[in-house]
């Protein structure tokens, strides 16, 4: 019984999780046109394509603002952690505007944040985030963030 009790009276899971973000929680924008390969046997599209999603939205602000030079940058990042939550679902021929916020700029990573809207909608379809950590090229060894890198990234910090 008191166990009973004591899960009873335990918080909700945590409500900003369940919350779907809008998009005015986010400060940058990026369109992305769903293609027909995107869908799966479901009718929908498929969980991996998401994460495509969100480097497209991340590394097309980089490179739009002159701070990613993957070819020969002496500075490279590489993803050491992502996650997604599904709210609803997204299909072909629909287009995904891609909602870009930092949640943590740190001295050698950055917390990236997107939401996926499915064309006009205000709620997130989905929300991810992903963590870059710069690293040398040559070394592969943690490297602080490259000082236009992080006034490129500032405006986008919540």
């Amino acid at each position: 019984m008191n166990e009973e009790k004591s899960r009873s009276s335990e918080p909700k899971a945590d409500a900003a999780r369940e919350q779907r973000p809008r998009r005015a929680d986010f400060r940058h924008f990026v369109s992305i046109t769903t293609r027909w390969m995107d869908n799966d046997v479901y009718g929908h599209v498929n969980n991996v394509v998401y994460y495509s999603y969100f480097d497209t939205a991340v590394n097309h602000y980089m490179i739009e603002r002159g701070v990613l030079d993957y070819e020969a940058g002496d500075v490279i990042q590489f993803v050491v952690e992502s996650g997604c939550r599904y709210f609803a679902g997204i299909a072909f021929p629909q287009t995904v505007v891609a909602g870009l916020r930092i949640a943590r700029l740190g001295n050698s990573s950055v917390r990236y944040e997107i939401g996926l809207f499915a064309d006009d909608e205000d709620e997130a379809a989905a929300f991810g985030q992903f963590v870059h950590v710069c690293v040398d090229r040559a070394t592969r060894r943690p490297v602080s963030l490259p000082p236009a890198l992080r006034a490129a990234l500032e405006p986008l910090t919540i």
